[in-house]
């Protein structure tokens, strides 16, 4: 069920399984061409992939959709239900600011939304350089509570945590999910760290007539 056309696989069987996804959903996602940045648009006025990280949609039946093998999918929603976002959360877009970028993209008060995170690479897998926990703790000392040391200038670092502390900085408070490791559990996830050549899957989220 790989939806990446990037990926390797035969685009026919991409393709093939984008339409079984798509008779599941009230309309084509609405794909982006993720490139790990802040950038977040408007998920109607996407007719073809664009470069972002984040979509939001504020009409029934529209398809915020991100694609992920190991990345921290993030989704929101006002209370209300009048806005819903998709945001793909890498270790370099959640430095650079993508979970505060879609936040103020709902142009309403943080305390009225919700937050879920999806699947991710967990603290127990995810290794990175001294250079990725620098350019967290230097934004928020807070930060440092997210990496364990292992191995000489290596580090164990959560993703889940580095989202919260994004979210709850940015006033949203409502925070669910976490916690599901892509990289430890091969049934039921892809993941480009632990495979090398991953397919992709999908995190969508719209509002329901």
């Amino acid at each position: 069920m790989n939806l990446g056309l990037r990926v390797q696989d035969d685009p026919a069987a991409v393709e093939a399984n984008r339409r079984a996804l798509r008779q599941l959903l009230p309309a084509e996602p609405k794909w982006l061409n993720q490139v790990h940045g802040t950038t977040v648009v408007a998920a109607e006025k996407v007719t073809t992939p664009v470069d972002a990280d984040a979509s939001i949609a504020t009409s029934a039946g529209c398809v915020s959709a991100i694609m992920v093998a190991d990345c921290l999918p993030v989704l929101l929603a006002d209370r209300s239900g009048c806005a819903v976002a998709a945001a793909h959360a890498g270790w370099r877009g959640l430095a650079a600011g993508i979970i505060e970028n879609t936040v103020r993209a709902f142009a309403m008060p943080a305390h009225n939304l919700l937050a879920y995170l999806g699947p991710a690479i967990g603290p127990a897998a995810f290794e990175v350089g001294g250079e990725v926990r620098d350019a967290f703790v230097a934004a928020d000392p807070a930060a440092a509570r997210a990496f364990h040391p292992y191995k000489p200038d290596k580090w164990l670092a959560d993703l889940f945590v580095l989202a919260r502390q994004r979210l709850e900085r940015a006033g949203v408070s409502r925070i669910y999910g976490g916690g599901q490791c892509t990289y430890s559990d091969p049934a039921r996830f892809y993941s480009h760290r632990r495979d090398k050549v991953s397919g992709r899957m999908a995190a969508l989220i719209w509002i329901e007539d």
